[in-house]
């Protein structure tokens, strides 16, 4: 079922808790239903997290984590499915998000090289900014939403799928005792 296979990934409460970045949440991170799995706990946790996976900024964790908190959501699933976007990713999901603005924009796509400067950013921000910050809005809204429907329908496609088969071998159970 897709609840023990989402578990197996998910971190011990007691570990999350004392991290140094959610120690600023204090005691809101007692309530257990920040703990619990259940359908609307992961799909709203998937859905937080892929949302702020593509915002462009260092403290998209704590961000997921502030969201999650006040709509009790499964913070472990939210926080950490924002590492989608990680070092390895990053640069190949905000380029498509920055195509994505350039498309809706109707502007030009622009060459550019990346350099680890604060001049280099300041400098993009007014040449590719707009189309990649309008990107990774449009990617955020569309993918959270898409993470949020698609674990929705999966978990309860696993849940049905999960009660057939139950049904299926007690039917069979009482088939052999009144064949026997």
């Amino acid at each position: 079922m897709l609840k023990k296979f989402i578990k197996r990934f998910l971190p011990n409460p007691h570990t999350v808790k004392q991290h140094k970045v959610l120690l600023v949440f204090g005691t809101l991170l007692h309530d257990p239903n920040l703990w619990h799995l259940n359908r609307r706990s992961a799909a709203g946790a998937f859905g937080i997290g892929l949302f702020f996976a593509f915002w462009p900024v260092p403290f998209q964790m704590w961000l997921a984590a502030a969201v999650a908190i006040p709509l009790r959501v499964n913070l472990p699933l939210a926080v950490a499915t924002v590492w989608l976007t990680n070092p390895f990713t990053m640069p190949p999901i905000f380029y498509g998000a920055y195509l994505v603005g350039v498309k809706v924009l109707g502007a030009p796509e622009q060459k550019f090289t990346f350099q680890l400067s604060w001049q280099w950013v300041l400098e993009s921000v007014e040449t590719i900014g707009p189309a990649f910050l309008l990107g990774c809005g449009i990617c955020s809204i569309f993918f959270g939403l898409l993470g949020y429907f698609s674990l929705n329908y999966i978990w309860r496609w696993s849940v049905v799928k999960a009660w057939r088969l139950r049904v299926e071998k007690r039917r069979e159970c009482k088939q052999n005792k009144l064949g026997s």
